[in-house]
């Protein structure tokens, strides 16, 4: 399977188009504007506006079993300083995480498939917004995404800097993290910073619970069970010589296992009470369970991995990666509907830097990789 030369050069005019005109999460007005045209385009049926800015195209080959696609489209709040020809126009945002590349794939296979005959069955193709941090897969699904587009199966595929060109990677299960925040406010009693016995020291008591809490992962949850708790912020007092009354923690946790994620969950509210009570202080947890583990079934990683299979430029599929502790919203449509995630290579003569690095760059080498891969996805799922 490959894609033919006019479709890869289109996707690398949509992917640096796109790139020049990078749009942060629910705001993917133009992105969904381009992506209406294009399906319309190639004969299939458009719906728009779903999830707010969420398109899906339709292509229908008669009776048969009924695959989603799906792509994400937002950008990041990062200032670009790749130094590229076509760099974002927009300052302070840049498509720093391939989903300009996402796109571009996804309306490539699309474009492919129109004119195939040997079809038999549905493909829906879902670009989906406001991946980042944003819940966009939510707002599509709760917006009647698989009640109005009823699928058999989903899947996803994201670019992945530190996999050679050519790498297809998947898993069965957990393939990445849920994603949960905290943020535990300390009141304690404020007094001169030369009289710290008359109050409470918030800051003292914010350390200790910082502390305290890394003995989740390494003394509470079984070393078995991977668990990444990070204190990202520490708040507290404007002046010198005052010991404030209130200070603020925040982090997240992100876990491979929903029973380990309410675990951790309860382990965070109660040592951040109980320190804070050794200190005379109090500590309120506010805690916000967001993205859930991005989990794959067995029978969709395995059509996947047969697919891949059939790529001429797929020369390396593995099929137990190891999970990434990073998090995904697809993880709201796998939830609704079986399917499986996927990881394509993207390192060439040069390795790609890292997502969300201000000089990161979708490598246009990937595009053709990727879009037959979802043709030949689409194909294998829809065989007469």
């Amino acid at each position: 399977m490959r894609i033919e030369a006019e479709t890869v050069e289109r996707m690398v005019a949509w992917r640096r188009d796109l790139h020049a005109h990078p749009e942060l999460a629910f705001q993917e007005v133009r992105t969904a504007d381009l992506v209406a045209r294009e399906l319309a385009a190639c004969g299939l049926a458009v719906k728009t506006g779903l999830g707010r800015t969420g398109v899906v195209g339709t292509l229908s080959r008669g009776d048969g079993p009924t695959v989603g696609l799906r792509a994400d489209m937002d950008a990041l709040p990062i200032q670009e300083a790749t130094g590229a020809s076509y760099a974002s126009r927009t300052p302070g945002v840049m498509h720093a995480c391939g989903h300009d590349g996402h796109v571009a794939m996804l309306l490539g296979a699309a474009r492919h498939l129109a004119s195939r005959t040997d079809l038999s069955g549905t493909v829906h193709f879902i670009f989906q917004p406001a991946e980042e941090c944003e819940g966009g897969g939510r707002a599509m699904v709760e917006d009647g995404l698989f009640r109005l587009f009823p699928c058999n199966s989903v899947y996803g595929l994201h670019n992945w800097p530190g996999l050679p060109l050519g790498t297809f990677a998947t898993r069965v299960g957990a393939i990445m993290a849920s994603l949960d925040t905290f943020e535990i406010a300390v009141a304690g009693f404020g007094t001169h910073a030369a009289m710290p016995e008359r109050g409470t020291d918030t800051l003292v008591v914010a350390s200790e619970i910082v502390l305290a809490l890394q003995t989740i992962v390494s003394r509470r949850i079984a070393p078995t069970d991977p668990v990444v708790l990070s204190v990202t912020q520490i708040h507290g007092g404007d002046a010198y010589n005052v010991i404030p009354e209130r200070a603020v923690i925040r982090g997240t946790v992100r876990c491979l296992d929903e029973t380990v994620r309410k675990r951790v969950a309860e382990l965070v509210e109660a040592i951040a009470g109980g320190t804070a009570g050794t200190h005379g202080a109090r500590a309120e947890v506010d805690y916000r369970f967001g993205y859930p583990a991005t989990v794959n079934t067995a029978d969709a990683v395995g059509t996947a991995l047969e697919a891949a299979g059939t790529v001429t430029d797929i020369t390396a599929r593995r099929g137990e990666v190891g999970p990434s502790m990073a998090s995904e919203d697809f993880a709201y449509m796998l939830e609704a509907c079986p399917g499986a995630y996927a990881w394509i290579g993207t390192d060439g003569t040069r390795k790609s830097l890292p997502l969300h690095n201000p000089g990161y760059d979708f490598n246009d080498e990937a595009l053709p990789v990727g879009a037959a891969y979802w043709a030949a996805l689409a194909a294998h799922s829809l065989r007469p």
